[in-house]
C-alpha cells in the first residue's frame, strides 16, 4: 500500500468498510487527484470495486491488491448494464460477505443513479455509506476557469441532463431560459441543437455564450466557446473528446477576463 493510501485508511477517524456493506462513492471528474480521502479509503479497503465507465484506470489501479474489478457502465448509445441488474448486484456482493465499492464519476447523488442504488439497498436491508465526490460539473468549470457563481454575474446556476429525445422535448426548457441563471448541462451531446433552439425560444439571445468542456481535468481537456444559435454546428466541426459538460450563460465571459487578465497582467 502506498503511503497516501495508507494515511487515506489509518487517518484519525478514517471510516472502515466493513465486510457486507456498500459504499456509494464519487470518484470526481476525471484527475486522480481530484479523489476525496474517504473514496481512496474504499479504494483499499474494498474485496470489489464496481465502477462506471468514466472511471480512470489511474483511479482503478489504486484499488487494494485483493480487490476484482467489476464494470457496471451506462454509456449513451452503446451495450449498458441495466440500472436494476447493478443495484441487484451490488445487493449480492454485499449479501456475500464482500467489501463493496461502488465507483461513479463525479458525484453519486448528481446524474449518477446513486440515489436509486441507495434505495434498493436500503430496501434490501444492506448497510451503505455515501462518499460525495467533486460534481463533474463543478470540476469542469473549475478546470475551464469558469466559476459557478460571481458577484455581480450570477446568484443561482442550474444543472440539467440532456439526453434522451423525449425527455428533452416534455422538458419545460423556456422556464429554464427565464431564469437568466447559468445552465449546465450533463449528456447533451446528441442534443444540444435542440435544447438551443428550446432556450433561444424561451428568451435566451442567440448570442449567449456557450463553453464545451471535454475530458475536463485530463490531460486532453478540450474547451470550445461558441454562441448558442452556433454550438452544435461548431461542436459537429469539432474533435472535442467526451464526456462533454456544457456551459451556458454570461458565465462563460468571466473565462474570457480571466485569461485576457493573464496574458496582460499589471506591470
Amino acid at each position: 500500500m502506498s503511503e497516501s493510501a495508507n494515511f487515506a485508511v489509518t487517518r484519525p477517524g478514517a471510516p472502515v468498510l466493513e465486510p457486507g456493506h456498500v459504499w456509494l462513492a464519487g470518484a470526481g471528474p476525471g484527475d486522480p487527484g481530484l479523489l476525496t480521502l474517504d473514496c481512496l479509503a474504499g479504494l483499499t479497503q474494498a474485496d470489489v470495486v464496481v465502477h462506471d465507465a468514466l472511471i480512470d484506470p489511474r483511479v482503478l489501479a489504486m484499488a487494494g491488491p485483493r480487490a476484482r474489478l467489476e464494470f457496471a457502465g451506462k454509456r449513451a448509445g452503446k451495450p449498458s448494464s441495466a440500472q436494476a441488474d447493478i443495484s441487484k448486484r451490488l445487493i449480492a456482493l454485499a449479501r456475500e460477505g464482500l467489501r463493496v465499492l461502488r465507483l461513479k464519476g463525479g458525484d453519486p447523488f448528481v446524474f449518477g443513479r446513486g440515489g436509486e442504488e441507495a434505495l434498493s439497498l436500503a430496501q434490501a436491508g444492506v448497510p451503505f455509506r455515501i462518499i460525495p465526490g467533486i460534481t463533474a460539473a463543478l470540476g469542469a468549470m473549475a478546470a475551464a476557469a469558469i466559476p459557478a457563481t460571481m458577484r455581480g454575474v450570477n446568484r443561482a446556476i442550474v444543472f440539467a441532463a440532456g439526453y434522451g429525445a423525449d425527455q428533452v422535448a416534455g422538458h419545460d426548457w423556456a422556464a429554464l431560459a427565464k431564469t437568466g441563471a447559468p445552465i449546465v448541462l450533463y449528456m447533451a451531446m446528441q442534443n444540444l441543437g435542440s435544447i438551443a433552439e428550446e432556450l433561444i425560444k424561451g428568451g435566451l439571445a442567440a448570442d449567449t455564450r456557450v463553453a464545451a468542456i471535454g475530458s475536463a481535468t485530463m490531460a486532453d481537456q478540450t474547451i470550445l466557446v461558441s454562441t448558442l444559435a452556433r454550438a452544435a454546428a461548431d461542436l459537429r466541426a469539432a474533435d472535442i473528446p467526451t464526456p462533454v459538460i456544457f456551459v451556458i450563460g454570461d458565465i462563460v465571459t468571466v473565462r474570457e477576463q480571466l485569461l485576457q487578465a493573464a496574458r496582460s497582467p499589471e506591470r
